[in-house]
């Protein structure tokens, strides 16, 4: 995964922040009354379990094991870390289960074995395996892995795969295939070189001759040299890859000579840009070595043009990265109930990720990495991580392997069901920020931070620096600004601070103060007073971004929120034919994002309020590339009571429809009739929400969309966004006070990307 701009500190704040850690087990079932634990424990839980006794496969009905994966380590070979201990193995077990879980819904507990010696490993799992509907091994020592995961293979009925081994193997594997028809050879005819003999080297090879590569056409080097047929020292699987086709004596650079594949899983800056100026035309050098790849990516291409280069960078093209695959395997493999992973499934992930590249890019994939140009050819052998297509291409492509090699217990029947299922557990709607911020990448602006005087808020604004979302203009007492720096390891010292009470922007505040006189004289703003705001970092900020010195404010997260929207629209003003402004949260539930409105501006809106509000909203949603489905709600369902806000939302309704056919916008209706879509085809079939659930509420009054706000915030636990200040004429966004680190970097995200169009 990417490593750039991640300090020591940061790194440790994530981990140790709120509950340590980074996963935590959730209840699934009700627990909120005796009856329900009586049903969840004793006697209740009596009942399964006999169930279960009489046919141990029903423990995939009553139980969550066919979902459940182990995530196995003994800590001998963590990362680029070496062996460093099951406990401090721990951090990377438990972020393989965040991967599994956000990429293919698969839940794991992270399991960390003090135990290097192959027999009391196995022996370790094989004791340990009834909870699981799957293992998968990693950070295992070479040869041990190989022996381990052979025994685990053998001796157990669920899937097994190490993933150090046939994780890189599968992806390096249809990376290969498309790189070879991208240059038009022939996997038979080509010629490898392999730097490495680990693990993962060593599988890779054997995955190629699998997929068509012939063993007299590749060589294999270890640290000592090449793998030949006269050394005593190999074990097993090295023996497998030994040659006699080549002198003893010959040298990596010597072997290079006329290559068309160089694999490399080794270490760092190996291979010389003439070593692959030396190989056959169209060379294919996947340099796999991280963090630090055999030859840099510049270096490679700059030497030769015509070459094809994969590492497992993040920041450069064709980066074979392990999530492309296991996530994909497991859950194919666990739909069926699987009795392995065996060398047909794996060959069928080959060749599904292969096909996939070759597709055409989602507008929303091209999106998330900031480039339209992702086509098939030598930038793009390989689909991107965050393409919600792996999920349902790799999932069906496994399962279907394993039912035709006779290892599926649980065969599909309905494939379109199925796949409809995968789509549903990938939640691909949850991609909001991940967009958000990715867009805002590509056209990064000036940002001016009003409450730079704030940890939170420098915090933020490294943040998005580094990650070069935005370029940061602090506003506020620069001694202060820069003690805080110091006290909490903060690198701003390239960014511009600006003190309006200083001497040094009497100038320019003077400027500023005839520029709003100007604007509010006729308002009841007297010179004087438009002076005295300048020195106010609301007012300075805002009119930056008025004169053109900035392109966005975000200011509030220490002063009440009129105050802070005060200056906004005295100074920007709203957008022609915008009457008034209105705020958004965006909510980011497991079921995807729910856009708020009006959360934070207006008190009690009239009808035509609400009308411009709910139009305001709906443009905004459809920047994230996401149609509203759009809810006016309150207490009332389609009349069925009285009150003004009943009549209020009903009417609102009636002139959204007339006004905007094709919107899908219905109303006045319950918040929960708004998602449960069964009831309302049951009861109200005329709602045009009744064949899908709503994404954006639109509420009565600011009491009641600020309560459902803050509430699922804090009890249910949900990331908002936000809240985005809608209507103005150039972004000026209002944070709420005490807003965290995180939804401030979010919030600049959006601004950002207002600014740019998008």
């Amino acid at each position: 995964m990417e490593q750039k701009n991640i300090r020591k500190e940061d790194a440790l704040y994530y981990h140790a922040k709120g509950r340590p850690g980074k996963i935590e087990v959730i209840p699934t079932k009700e627990t909120n009354t005796p009856r329900d634990l009586s049903l969840a424990y004793s006697p209740g839980v009596a009942e399964p379990c006999l169930e279960i006794a009489a046919n141990w496969e029903d423990v995939y009905k009553y139980t969550a094991k066919g979902n459940l994966v182990a995530v196995i380590s003994n800590g001998t070979a963590v990362l680029g870390l070496g062996d460093i201990g099951p406990e401090a193995s721990k951090p990377v077990m438990e972020g393989k289960g965040v991967l599994f879980k956000i990429y293919a819904d698969i839940d794991v507990f992270d399991i960390e074995i003090d135990a290097k010696g192959i027999d009391e490993f196995v022996n370790t799992v094989k004791a340990i395996s009834p909870t699981f509907g799957g293992i998968n091994l990693e950070d295992i020592k070479a040869p041990e892995c190989f022996e381990i995961e052979k025994r685990l293979r053998k001796e157990l009925n669920i899937p097994v795969m190490h993933d150090d081994q046939h994780g890189t193997a599968i992806i390096s594997g249809a990376a290969l295939l498309n790189a070879l028809e991208v240059v038009n050879k022939n996997i038979e005819d080509v010629r490898f070189v392999v730097s490495g003999a680990g693990a993962s080297a060593i599988t890779c090879a054997q995955m190629y001759l699998l997929l068509g590569a012939k063993a007299e056409n590749m060589v294999m080097f270890d640290r000592t040299g090449i793998i030949h047929s006269s050394r005593e020292d190999l074990a097993e699987t090295k023996a497998l890859f030994a040659t006699s086709v080549y002198p003893p004596e010959t040298t990596l650079e010597e072997a290079m000579k006329g290559a068309d594949v160089f694999l490399g899983l080794s270490k760092g800056n190996i291979l010389s840009q003439d070593m692959v100026r030396s190989m056959a035309p169209s060379p294919i050098v996947f340099a796999m070595a991280n963090p630090d790849p055999e030859i840099t990516y510049e270096a490679a291409t700059s030497a030769r043009a015509d070459v094809i280069m994969a590492t497992g960078r993040s920041d450069y093209p064709n980066q074979v990265n392990n999530v492309l695959g296991f996530p994909y395997i497991f859950r194919g493999a666990l739909d069926v109930r699987a009795t392995d992973i065996n060398e047909a499934m794996k060959r069928a992930a080959v060749y599904s990720i292969a096909e996939l590249a070759k597709k055409p890019v989602p507008d929303s994939v091209a999106m998330v990495y900031s480039d339209n140009r992702l086509t098939f050819g030598p930038t793009y052998i390989i689909p991107k991580p965050m393409d919600p297509r792996l999920l349902t291409t790799v999932a069906p492509a496994v399962a279907k392997a394993a039912m035709e090699s006779g290892i599926a217990r649980n065969p599909i029947q309905d494939w379109e069901a199925y796949e409809q299922e995968l789509a549903r557990r990938g939640g691909f709607d949850n991609q909001v920020t991940r967009v958000l911020i990715n867009k805002a990448k590509r056209h990064p602006c000036r940002v001016v931070f009003a409450d730079a005087e704030d940890p939170r808020v420098l915090k933020a604004a490294q943040q998005v620096r580094d990650e070069q979302i935005a370029f940061p203009i602090l506003l506020g007492n620069e001694a202060l600004i820069r003690n805080l720096m110091e006290t909490f390891h903060i690198d701003l010292n390239d960014v511009p601070i600006i003190d309006p009470k200083s001497l040094d922007t009497e100038a320019t505040c003077t400027a500023f103060g005839e520029h709003l006189y100007a604007k509010r004289q006729r308002k009841g703003m007297s010179r004087s007073k438009s002076m005295k705001n300048m020195s106010h970092r609301n007012y300075f900020g805002a009119m930056m971004v008025e004169m053109g010195q900035a392109d966005a404010v975000i200011s509030g997260i220490t002063r009440n929120y009129p105050d802070t929207i005060r200056p906004a629209l005295q100074i920007i003003g709203t957008k022609a034919g915008v009457k008034k402004v209105a705020g958004m949260y965006i909510m980011m539930t497991k079921k995807g994002p729910i856009f708020l409105s009006d959360t934070t501006v207006n008190f009690n809106p009239t009808v035509e309020e609400i009308v411009e509000i709910t139009e305001l909203t709906a443009q905004a949603v459809r920047k994230f590339n996401i149609e509203p489905r759009i809810a006016l709600v309150n207490y009332s369902n389609f009349g069925n009571a009285a009150g003004e806000d009943a009549v209020k939302m009903n009417r609102a309704v009636a002139i959204l429809q007339e006004k905007y056919p094709d919107l899908i916008v219905d109303g006045e209706m319950q918040a929960h009739l708004a998602f449960d879509t069964e009831l309302l085809r049951k009861n109200h079939p005329f709602c045009k929400l009744a064949d899908g659930a709503a994404n954006t509420l639109i509420f009565p009054n600011l009491s009641s969309s600020n309560i459902a706000y803050n509430l699922l915030k804090a009890v249910a636990g949900v990331e908002a966004v936000g809240p985005i200040l809608l209507g103005l004429r150039k972004p000026v966004h209002v944070l709420q006070m005490g807003s965290s680190e995180r939804e401030i970097v979010n919030m600049v995200a959006y601004a950002v990307v207002e600014h740019a169009g998008g």
